[in-house]
């Protein structure tokens, strides 16, 4: 679907499958109000079911989307940007924090090259990302992907936009139309996604110095002031993150940024996976499955999400809070409350990876704990 069919597409929560939710909550044999947040997770997803209970989020797909950023110029991060491309290698030999997390979760990973800067090796015949395993190639700007499962990864998707963003200091870090086939490249892995049968997909990113761009990304939608916002990222010392906060401030300054805007302020300081994050996030929100945020790279996605569609919120699941401040800011503004907070600033999807098992749990609880007529428990 194109990024204006996706938006229309997007509905409300469903008030009588939310109503029903609470209803059963309150006759399940537990004091009401004893699961604490899981209650009014379990309450959103029915809503975004349309029906009591909802469906239990499995099976669990990983999208990890990677691009490199013109910024690096600015000298934001002491890594190197070919280790954007090293790390996607990692992915797809299964040797990445994402893929450790995911084996236990008993989710898939799929990786999609959406802007790596570095020529990406052709993979070996029969292994994760090559051709006769499934590995997809998707034209830039295209609407839908080709073959495959989706979910018999590690799998890489090509689908690049360009290699690597512009310096967002100097000039746009994408055009309009660049920004714009890079949220219809995450609309249709999400629909792919959805079509192989995932009933929950969760985000992941890789792109070094992708921090930088979501620092800028989070100030213009919330208006957050970049020294409130920009953190540390990899782990920079005092003066570099000093230099990173005032590269945030110079891109806000020269763009202006119009969070009514919200593609334009995408492709004036984002990032080509901020920008199909922010696709990924619509497509799962259009086919009303639940998406599992991952850090400040996913949420600063998704305060673009929800500029395009308000309503998308109602799909969104904060799986964890991260180190990063941004992220806490941008959750904040989302009005999401992450289930998790275990100080993680890595990416991959690794936060909302170790948050499934406890959304799982949410929904399990409606369709598997006995009400009190049923169990001959008396009430209080």
């Amino acid at each position: 679907m194109t990024v204006q069919q996706t938006v229309a597409a997007i509905r409300p929560l469903d008030p009588g499958a939310m109503a029903a939710a609470r209803e059963l909550q309150g006759r399940l044999t537990k004091p009401a109000g004893s699961l604490g947040a899981l209650e009014e997770l379990s309450v959103r997803l029915a809503g975004l079911a349309g029906h009591c209970p909802p469906p239990l989020p499995e099976p669990a797909a990983v999208a990890v989307f990677a691009g490199d950023h013109g910024v690096h110029a600015q000298r934001v991060t002491p890594w190197p940007t070919e280790v954007t491309a090293q790390m996607v290698g990692n992915f797809l030999a299964g040797g990445a924090v994402v893929n450790a997390f995911a084996r236990q979760a008993g989710a898939t990973v799929t990786v999609v090259d959406v802007g790596v800067a570095t020529p990406l090796p052709e993979p070996a015949a029969g292994s994760a990302g090559s051709p006769d395993a499934g590995a997809a190639r998707l034209p830039a700007g295209a609407a839908r992907l080709p073959g495959g499962t989706g979910l018999d990864g590690p799998r890489l998707i090509a689908a690049k936009v360009r290699p690597g963003t512009r310096d967002m200091t100097v000039t746009a870090a994408l055009t309009r139309d660049e920004a714009g086939a890079a949220v219809r490249t995450g609309i249709a892995v999400a629909e792919r996604l959805a079509d192989a049968g995932a009933g929950i997909l969760l985000t992941g990113d890789m792109g070094i110095g992708n921090t930088t761009p979501a620092a800028a990304l989070v100030a213009a939608f919330t208006g957050a002031d970049p020294a409130t916002v920009t953190g540390r990222g990899t782990g920079v010392d005092d003066a570099t993150h000093r230099h990173k906060i005032e590269v945030v401030r110079a891109a806000l300054r020269r763009h202006a940024p119009d969070p009514a805007d919200p593609l334009g302020v995408l492709a004036t300081v984002g990032g080509l996976e901020h920008a199909a994050l922010t696709g990924f996030i619509l497509g799962a929100a259009a086919r009303r499955v639940p998406v599992l945020l991952d850090g400040v790279i996913a949420v600063s996605a998704a305060l673009a999400a929800a500029a395009l569609a308000p309503d998308a919120v109602g799909a969104m699941i904060a799986g964890h809070r991260s180190a990063e401040p941004g992220a806490g800011v941008a959750l904040r503004h989302l009005g999401l409350t992450p289930l998790l907070d275990l100080g993680l600033r890595l990416g991959e999807g690794t936060g909302a990876l170790l948050a499934l098992p406890v959304v799982t749990g949410a929904v399990r609880v409606l369709h598997e704990v006995a009400t009190f007529d049923a169990a001959g428990v008396a009430e209080k």
